[in-house]
């Protein structure tokens, strides 16, 4: 039986995240119960990951086995015909029998955006509407985020699922703050995050831009080890999932 890979975008604003739920509001759901009308059998799809309520992804990726005779085209306009247009197609393939969306990714890409006080509704779906009468200090941010670069572990900035994190050390090889006027948009690329990892650097990044946290002290945070008040989560509009590596 084929094994099949697809990259997929969506606006997460009304879905209870990428994992498939008990309501069936999961992306995950909306997608299988599509394949099953497709291939006219239950189909169970893996991803590479999960998102949370209210993240968006530009592309995710997820696999599942099939067989389907009428080539990699053809299914990819019949499973995007009937899905929502939250939840878009980007890619379809044949992959190698080993291929696996999530333990055979190297790396993962996520952008989280900002948006200083903007007063454009188009703005407020998909980036963090921070409103203060004093800008972000964006040279603080960046040497934060110069801090948290490389090999650490980073139980500080990890929210509890539920579960013992096994091996809370992660490599974030990349975090760059990009500002263009108003707008920020901070580019996280690592081997891997934690729950909620992402959220929660970007929100001790905003507290350092705030002038609440100074640079030096992600750097105590990040030695602690331990999750303070200190290190909010932003919230879940501004994140995307961009690209993973494989």
């Amino acid at each position: 039986m084929p094994r099949w890979k697809a990259v997929c975008a969506y606006d997460g604003s009304g879905f209870s995240g990428w994992q498939s739920q008990l309501n069936g509001k999961g992306i995950q759901d909306v997608i299988e119960a599509r394949l099953a009308e497709v291939l006219k059998r239950p189909v169970r799809i893996h991803g590479s990951g999960r998102t949370d309520a209210g993240v968006h992804a530009h592309g995710q990726v997820f696999h599942f086995d099939a067989t389907w005779s009428h080539g990699p085209d053809k299914l990819q306009r019949a499973l995007g015909v009937g899905l929502p247009p939250a939840i878009q197609i980007k890619k379809l393939g044949v992959a190698r029998p080993d291929f696996h969306a999530r333990f055979s990714a190297k790396q993962k890409c996520y952008v989280y955006r900002i948006v200083e006080g903007d007063t454009d509704p188009f703005n407020r779906p998909f980036r963090w509407r921070i409103e203060r009468a004093k800008r972000l200090d964006y040279a603080a941010m960046v040497e934060g985020a110069a801090r948290l670069r490389g090999s650490h572990d980073f139980t500080a900035f990890a929210a509890d699922n539920g579960g013992e994190i096994l091996d809370p050390v992660r490599n974030l090889t990349g975090l760059d703050i990009v500002q263009r006027g108003r707008k920020l948009e901070l580019k996280f690329v690592a081997n891997g995050f934690l729950y909620k990892m992402v959220r929660s650097l970007t929100g001790a990044l905003v507290r350092v831009g705030e002038g609440r946290l100074k640079p030096e002290e992600l750097s105590r945070l990040l030695a602690g080890g331990v999750r303070k008040e200190a290190v909010p989560t932003a919230p879940p509009q501004g994140l995307f999932l961009r690209r993973v590596y494989y």
